[in-house]
């Protein structure tokens, strides 16, 4: 579990310095694409835009939900660039968190002044 907090606190570093470099307001496509160019620089592995399919009666069936990114095949990233996080945005992330087999997500809003306002860790 050690592991893993280190892991969430690298991940945020990574998306703090993304923030203080654009601000917000800006896509939620750029942040996505500006955190990713981060990882790669800090040797981080990642994959974007994850095909979640959806477990039905014994089946897997594509719906088209995606993950935003997965760092290190451990921790689920839902990124959002919106006016406040609702619950609605939480229950989504662990809605995510179930099929995909991962025990940790982070929710993050860059579209706040301080990003440490925006983010919401969520453990299954």
């Amino acid at each position: 579990m050690l592991e893993q907090e280190h892991l969430t606190e690298s991940i945020i570093g990574a998306a703090i310095d993304v923030h203080r470099e654009l601000g917000p307001g800006l896509l939620e496509t750029a942040y996505e694409e500006c955190l990713c160019h981060e990882f790669h620089l800090r040797g981080m592995h990642f994959l974007r835009q994850v095909e979640l399919p959806v477990g039905y009666k014994g089946l897997k069936l594509d719906c088209g939900y995606r993950l935003d990114v997965v760092v290190e095949e451990q921790v689920i990233l839902e990124l959002k660039s919106i006016e406040q996080l609702l619950p609605i945005h939480q229950a989504q992330l662990l809605t995510y968190l179930r099929p995909s087999g991962m025990k940790i997500g982070l929710l993050i809003n860059f579209n706040v002044a301080v990003l440490k306002n925006g983010i919401v860790r969520r453990v299954l």
